[in-house]
């Protein structure tokens, strides 16, 4: 029997063998139509599949969905609390209708034309309702760079780093999907060569570039995951705009860390691709040397092989440029182990609950996963091809962002998120 992921699978649906979304991927999502309101969606090719219409036409009936209306929400929330053995069962329900040899939607143009939308017809909206967000820092590339630009490049990384994922709690209300755009924050700066502080707009606006996972099921308050428990609880994975005021933050994030400097925005793609997706692009990561405790052992492979590239649209520039090509695989702290961290002192998590990275850098200058890193704090500004330069980001920049695993022929990809920069008000 074919699982979903089967390279071998094809769609009656064209899908062109660069396109994110093969037969292979299908991530969730929630879009709205001009007649149609906010509603569960999964991405095939350059469609969106309605998945509540498969419900009105009994196409789930043979599933443990109770109350098919969940995919009649506004957030993929409540399908994500019916936990993973239904994601799976959804996704794999889905994959079999869509299959090149499966008739039940192929053969019925009203049906057809029922489900199926272009993605360009319909508006993609925030995927989650993010009760809390954590962000990780978990790239010892970026640690690193930033250790030796900031304090000693001979101790560039904390004493704790190597012991444990570094992470902090964020602001869940200012996340936002791909194409709402960012406003340049305001907030307190004090140069080095300035006796006091001063007030107005960053002029070191920085993306960061992450991953995140997304849980689906909640946990109890005073229980804890362990590293081999965690995806039961991790539905998929988004890409993840960190934004970031660098002068801002060099000024007030001591004693306490960041806040005025990393609150006022972040932005996720719309898709959500699935844990399950993903499976077949697994690699090992890193060597953790010293050995870690027992609590964040884990065993296989739990880093996973996704291509990322970041780009640049200056106003006066007419086509983007690529600033960075970067991996997820590189992170030093996988997963599994920021979620069992994050709940080994009994912390409770919630459906919906996104954690990200944290910024995510390669090994060579053009795989640095932010500005301050790409320009080394601004002496190496990046030559733009109109003859322009950037230190750091100028109101009216678009950046955006793309990954994508491939293997044997076959991509999963997770689209992008696409930010313009607004000036400050």
């Amino acid at each position: 029997m074919l699982t979903a992921n089967d390279p071998s699978l094809h769609s009656w649906i064209q899908i062109a063998p660069d396109c994110d979304f093969q037969i292979q991927n299908l991530p969730f999502g929630i879009f709205q139509a001009p007649d149609r309101d906010p509603r569960v969606g999964v991405a095939i090719g350059e469609y969106v599949l309605d998945v509540y219409v498969l419900t009105q036409h009994g196409l789930f009936d043979m599933l443990d969905v109770e109350d098919p209306t969940v995919f009649h929400r506004p957030y993929l929330n409540d399908f994500m609390a019916l936990g993973r053995t239904i994601w799976r069962q959804v996704r794999g329900r889905i994959s079999e209708l869509l299959r090149n040899n499966n008739p039940e939607i192929r053969d019925n143009r009203e049906l057809m034309g029922e489900c199926l939308l272009k993605q360009k017809d319909v508006e993609m909206l925030m995927p989650v309702k993010v009760p809390n967000y954590t962000d990780f820092y978990s790239s010892m590339e970026h640690a690193t760079n930033v250790g030796s630009m900031f304090r000693d490049p001979a101790n560039a990384l904390l004493p704790n780093w190597k012991h444990l994922p570094v992470g902090y709690h964020g602001r869940a209300s200012s996340i936002v999907p791909s194409g709402v755009p960012i406003r340049r924050p305001k907030g307190q700066t004090k140069p080095a060569d300035a006796d006091l502080a001063g007030f107005g707009p960053t002029k070191q606006l920085d993306f960061e570039l992450e991953v995140a996972f997304i849980t689906g099921q909640p946990t109890e308050l005073g229980t804890s995951l362990t590293s081999l428990e965690a995806e039961e609880y991790i539905f998929g994975l988004v890409l993840f705009n960190d934004w970031s005021a660098r002068d801002i933050q060099a000024w007030e994030y001591v004693p306490l860390g960041p806040f005025l400097a990393k609150n006022f925005g972040s932005s996720i793609s719309p898709w959500v691709v699935t844990l399950d997706a993903l499976e077949p692009f697994r690699v090992p990561g890193p060597v953790q040397d010293p050995k870690v405790l027992p609590y964040l052992e884990f065993s296989g492979s739990k880093n996973i092989n996704i291509n990322l590239e970041v780009t640049l649209q200056a106003p006066d520039l007419p086509e983007e440029v690529v600033i960075c090509r970067s991996n997820y695989q590189h992170m030093y702290w996988n997963m599994n182990q920021q979620l069992a961290h994050h709940t080994v002192n009994g912390c409770n998590i919630e459906v919906g609950d996104l954690y990200a990275s944290g910024t995510i850098s390669g090994p060579t200058p053009d795989s640095y996963g932010s500005m301050l890193e790409l320009t080394w704090r601004g002496t190496k500004p990046l030559q733009l091809p109109n003859g322009t330069e950037r230190k750091f980001l100028h109101d009216g920049d678009v950046v955006t962002m793309r990954g994508y695993a491939e293997r044997n022929g076959i991509r999963v990809g997770f689209g992008e998120v696409r930010t313009e920069i607004l000036p400050a008000f």
